[in-house]
């Protein structure tokens, strides 16, 4: 392993959509502009904060904070229903102009990406970055609209790229290197790097590493034999000296929804239904990744928080909202009856295609035909204009959520 900072050319860049979905409601009503805006997935006052704009926070408003304590904080604020059909706009409009640099772009989330400058055109590579990073910014504001802002950070591999891009909020620029990698460090306390949560926070402290700083001093033998007791640690000794060891895909292990009931008295008719509505959701998921899978997984929980929950596998793969309904349906009898949440997961994954057919391959066939044609009809005419009878009146409530930490459905 390499014991010193890597000296090679920031050629990482991280942008990020500051307060994202705050920030495309304000673009999208000019009205609410300098005000305090949250966003929510649900309308009402029991409801948790999944986004606030800067004026929001900076009164005190926090992401999970519900909306009834945020109302006492500032009484003017404004809460706003999520409207993913917006941010999923912004996504593509921003992955776009990412992709004009260069050929290699990863988005991590629905407001975040990497764009790596290595696979970029020579013409492109050699210019400064901090030129092309201020002409996102602009690009932003021209294509999309003047109220949009974004942070943007430089580096030599992902992990310090997207450091410094949380450096300056809102709008800032920024690049470490190995010039001022320990200046910057020393700035931060160890739960603002990406991936230090308390748990590795209180694992770095149990051998005296306090601070970044310390963290990137610390042995390579330490980090991997002590503290992380894995090649994680390795990972961490090379990824503070700006070393790439991020740039991995990853895999697909399970396609999942999950829905909280908006009355806890609903009947059970009501409530399969909507767990009907989930499993279409699930299998379209599934489908657009061209992935089968072989089991399926429901869950319940009850008002007192306790968690029910059941699997099985089948023999042959499966895809279609018909038979990922059949399987859950048939767990969700043993359920409790008093619920205030249901989800339904597909696992044991695998590529569309993969594997023989068996003696049941012309079935099988058929129905991945009538689904596809179904799949078909519903992207070129709108989500659910197919879809089973008895869901009809569950989309006024079963909505789409905004898709964090995952771009694979978009």
């Amino acid at each position: 392993m390499n014991n010193s900072y890597n000296l090679e050319r920031p050629l990482i860049m991280h942008i990020d959509l500051n307060s994202c979905f705050a920030t495309v409601e304000q673009q999208a009503r000019p009205l609410l502009r300098g005000r305090p805006v949250v966003v929510v997935n649900r309308r009402t006052d029991t409801t948790s904060i999944v986004t606030a704009s800067y004026e929001a926070k900076a009164r005190g408003i926090k992401v999970g904070m519900r909306v009834r304590d945020a109302k006492l904080l500032v009484p003017e604020v404004v809460a706003l229903e999520s409207d993913p059909a917006k941010y999923r706009f912004v996504y593509h409009k921003l992955l776009g102009i990412m992709s004009d640099y260069s050929a290699h772009v990863s988005m991590k989330s629905i407001d975040e990406g990497a764009i790596d400058f290595h696979q970029a055109t020579e013409a492109m590579r050699f210019r400064e970055l901090r030129e092309i990073g201020a002409e996102i910014k602009q690009r932003l504001k021209d294509e999309i609209g003047s109220a949009m802002r974004c942070n943007i950070g430089i580096s030599t591999n992902r992990f310090l790229a997207k450091t410094a891009a949380s450096l300056h909020k809102p709008d800032g620029l920024d690049v470490i290197d190995a010039t001022n990698l320990r200046a910057t460090l020393a700035s931060l306390h160890l739960t603002d790097l990406t991936g230090i949560a308390r748990h590795n926070e209180v694992r770095l402290k149990a051998v005296g590493i306090t601070t970044p700083l310390q963290f990137l001093d610390a042995d390579e033998v330490t980090l991997h034999k002590i503290v992380f007791k894995s090649i994680v640690g390795q990972q961490w000794y090379q990824r503070l000296r700006g070393y790439e060891v991020d740039d991995v895909a990853s895999t697909i292990k399970r396609v999942g929804r999950q829905y909280v009931l908006e009355s806890r008295t609903l009947g059970r008719d009501e409530i399969v239904k909507r767990l009907h509505h989930l499993c279409e959701s699930v299998g379209s998921r599934l489908r657009a990744q061209r992935k089968v899978a072989r089991g399926v997984y429901v869950y319940a929980k009850t008002p007192d928080h306790q968690y029910w929950h059941a699997s099985q596998m089948s023999q042959l793969p499966f895809s279609s909202d018909t038979t990922i309904n059949v399987l859950a349906q048939q767990l969700f009898q043993a359920a409790p009856r008093m619920i205030q949440e249901i989800g339904v997961h597909c696992y044991e994954l695998s590529d569309e295609g993969d594997g023989q057919l068996s003696l049941f391959g012309d079935v099988i066939m058929r129905e991945r035909h009538l689904v596809h044609a179904i799949d078909e009809i519903n992207q070129r005419y709108g989500d659910r204009t197919v879809h089973a009878a008895d869901t009809l009146q569950t989309g006024e409530f079963v909505k789409q959520k905004i898709p964090f930490g995952s771009t694979r459905y978009l």
